[in-house]
């Protein structure tokens, strides 16, 4: 099943509905209490615990884990941050019997303190007591819970709304999880998070955005068949800069080779035929000598990575003219894209659905001048930049954001800080183009792109550099393969 991601507003309705169908708000706040204090419980020996419980229903669900642990034989403090203002939480509050004492702005000595004061749907910055709390907290050794969100983040842009805000070492939610756990500045605030299942109806098939997971892709994976050849695993085609920069393209050409192409080409100006043909073996080699040499060589290619150390200027510029001009799909990184930096509308002249544009945000600011700043958040950001530029768009990050031009979008929640390293965008490209190439929608293969790339990078972990990324492949592939039970046992042709 697909993960889906609601805003707030998605997930005010999935309760509204719940409700409707007969689910009482008392039996849900019962139900999400219960589920923090067992996710509590399961992580934390019984202690002393400070729950700080705020006036709404994410308030009434702190009262409810206040009872829960005390039944479990913890020592429970609750401090109240303003009287509960909702008719559940009302009721939560007066079916707790233990201590419950004023918000105290210092954090009163425990074992574990549970945020329950605002959660995901908060507004406005943190004032008064409160703000002075999460200041002190940043202090603290003991681990916090937070119920929902960590207070004083915004849940549909994951941003802070104002200088003081909690952060968490479990944040539980309930039924999916909301934008601001996905996004950066909320997701590194939330720690581990747990999403609950606390009864609320499916709401499948309605929801556009999706976290990153083979759920989303794997049935489409092209995984070839017994009887398979080289050429029908798709051809890739990559282009090279002169001599002096071809590491990037042959890094990327590398990177369509290990994800499966069966035939993967370097296009290699003339004068850097000889520097590149020393350091290929699998990848084949072919000169191109004018646009018009591009173009027929995109004619025999199934997908084209333009970009990685191309050259920044109108060469590139006529070279990508050239290649969009075949019908093979591109993927338009690095320099082809800064080389637009003037024109942006040119480069999206000659783009079509099935290309895929993979900008940093540097480069995503040169392409789309602005629109991240006037943007809520990323996402967003990525999608508009979809239907501006009519092709799948996938803002690199920590919070990777891949967008369809028909709205669909995915965020990406399995990121590396080893990564961030050299050439890692490029062996990224060639994922992408040796997917496409192998048959994948564009939008599919760039989810599974990136997903494959951030597994290999945590696979690794510390001192990883580009190289080793496409060695790392295979494993992440055979993850993969294992998870379909049909081909477990069926062995796969290497091709001939």
């Amino acid at each position: 099943m697909s993960r889906e991601i609601l805003t707030v507003a998605e997930m005010t309705q999935a309760d509204r509905q719940a409700v409707e169908q007969g689910l009482s708000i008392d039996l849900l706040m019962d139900r999400a209490g219960f589920a923090v204090a067992e996710a509590v419980m399961k992580r934390f020996p019984p202690g002393r615990a400070v729950i700080w419980c705020g006036p709404g229903n994410n308030g009434g669900d702190g009262y409810v884990v206040a009872r829960c642990l005390h039944d479990k034989g913890w020592s429970v403090r609750v401090e109240a941050a303003a009287a509960p203002a909702t008719e559940a939480a009302k009721r939560a509050a007066a079916l707790w019997k233990g201590e419950t004492v004023p918000l105290s702005p210092s954090p009163f000595p425990a074992d574990l303190y549970v945020d329950a004061l605002f959660g995901a749907g908060l507004s406005r910055g943190l004032e008064g007591d409160v703000a002075k709390l999460a200041c002190a907290c940043a202090q603290l050794n003991e681990p916090v819970v937070a119920i929902d969100l960590p207070s004083g983040f915004n849940g549909d842009t994951g941003r802070r709304l104002g200088e003081a805000v909690f952060c968490a070492d479990l944040t539980v939610t309930f039924h999916r999880l909301k934008v601001g756990h996905c996004l950066y500045e909320g997701r590194a605030a939330c720690g581990e998070v747990v999403v609950a299942d606390i009864g609320l109806p499916a709401s499948e098939g309605t929801a556009s955005l999706f976290e990153n997971t083979p759920d989303l892709w794997e049935r489409h994976f092209p995984w070839p068949a017994l009887n398979v050849h080289k050429y029908q695993r798709g051809r890739l085609k990559v282009v090279s800069g002169d001599a002096g920069k071809t590491g990037a393209a042959r890094l990327a050409a590398r990177a369509g080779l290990r994800i499966g192409a069966g035939v993967v080409t370097l296009l290699s100006p003339s004068g850097a035929l000889a520097e590149n043909a020393a350091h290929l073996e699998a990848v084949m080699l072919a000169p191109f000598e004018s646009d018009a040499d591009l173009r027929a060589a995109g004619e025999a290619a199934d997908a084209v990575v333009i970009g990685p150390s191309a050259g920044v200027g109108e060469t590139t510029v006529r070279n990508l003219f050239a290649l969009a001009g075949t019908g093979s799909a591109l993927v338009v990184d690095a320099d082809a894209l800064t080389s637009f930096r003037q024109d942006p509308e040119a480069l999206f002249s000659a783009l079509d659905r099935d290309d895929v544009l993979t900008p940093h945000p540097g480069e995503f600011e040169r392409i789309f001048p602005g629109l991240l700043a006037r943007s809520a958040e990323r996402i967003s950001a990525t999608r508009e930049a979809a239907r501006l530029a009519g092709a799948v768009v996938l803002l690199k990050g920590p919070d990777t954001v891949i967008a369809a031009p028909d709205g669909r979008a995915v965020v990406s929640l399995n990121g590396s800080p080893w990564l961030a390293t050299a050439g890692s965008g490029d062996i990224l490209a060639g994922f992408i183009g040796g997917l496409i190439a192998q048959g994948m929608t564009s939008f599919e293969a760039a989810c599974a792109g990136v997903w494959i790339h951030a597994e290999c990078g945590r696979a690794h972990g510390p001192g990883l550099i580009a190289e080793d990324l496409p060695n790392l492949a295979p494993a992440v592939l055979a993850g993969l393969l294992a998870r379909r039970p049909s081909v477990k046992r069926s062995g796969l042709a290497s091709g001939r």
